[in-house]
């Protein structure tokens, strides 16, 4: 369990795991502070992504429901960091509309991971089907080093 709060939702991230890169600000708010806090990333907290990881490739899917995959952006960003972003709207609100309660959230937002080494970067794949976003990151084989017997002479 992570000692840091992140306030993306990481609820399974830890402090130790460095292929996690959560974004978290602890200036966030201060007004002198001009980084994450001013890019206005923290509306739609709940993106829940699990990362899993198979002989073939590491495979992540994130829950964006009533999201349309124009309205998400995968990249891939200094060579090995994937990130997932977008946004969702808030409804429009209309004149005689009476609001009783409003638990959806609406915003932006940014998830972040360091793929390890292994991963292919020029092979990404992504697919959205019934608001459950899935990239692919396919892996490189692993190359053994060759080892070649020497005949002791004596």
């Amino acid at each position: 369990m992570s000692l840091i709060p992140s306030i993306f939702g990481s609820n399974r991230s830890s402090i130790f795991d460095p292929l996690s890169m959560d974004i978290w600000d602890p200036f966030q708010g201060f007004p002198f502070h001009g980084s994450v806090a001013n890019r206005d990333i923290s509306g739609f907290v709940s993106t829940r992504i699990d990362w899993k990881e198979t002989p073939e490739a590491h495979l992540f899917k994130a829950d964006l429901p009533g999201l349309k995959k124009e309205e998400v952006k995968v990249e891939v960003e200094e060579g090995r960091v994937l990130q997932i972003s977008g946004e969702r709207s808030s409804e429009k609100e209309e004149k005689n509309d009476k609001w009783h309660r409003v638990e959806r959230s609406s915003g932006k937002f940014l998830r972040r991971f360091r793929l390890p080494e292994n991963a292919k970067v020029g092979e990404i794949k992504a697919a959205m089907e019934d608001g459950v976003l899935t990239v692919t990151v396919p892996k490189e084989e692993v190359k053994k080093p060759e080892v070649k017997a020497i005949d002791i002479s004596g």
